[in-house]
């Protein structure tokens, strides 16, 4: 399943596959980003972010 994109849902401290893939794509920089290190997202606004740094630009917009 390599170059897949993955859909999730993000919950409060995991995420569950619904459709299997590889990897999402950062809400705000459009970045690959590898299932096994996804570590940033936003619960409500069902979000996955690269980093600390995108999740926080994020929050800054909001």
């Amino acid at each position: 399943m390599k170059n897949k994109l993955a859909k999730l849902k993000y919950l409060p401290n995991n995420f569950e596959i619904l459709e299997p893939g590889d990897h999402v794509i950062c809400a705000v920089s459009n970045k690959k980003i590898p299932l096994e290190s996804l570590s940033y997202w936003n619960v409500e606004d069902q979000e996955p972010y690269y980093s600390y740094i995108e999740a926080s630009l994020k929050k800054e917009k909001n």
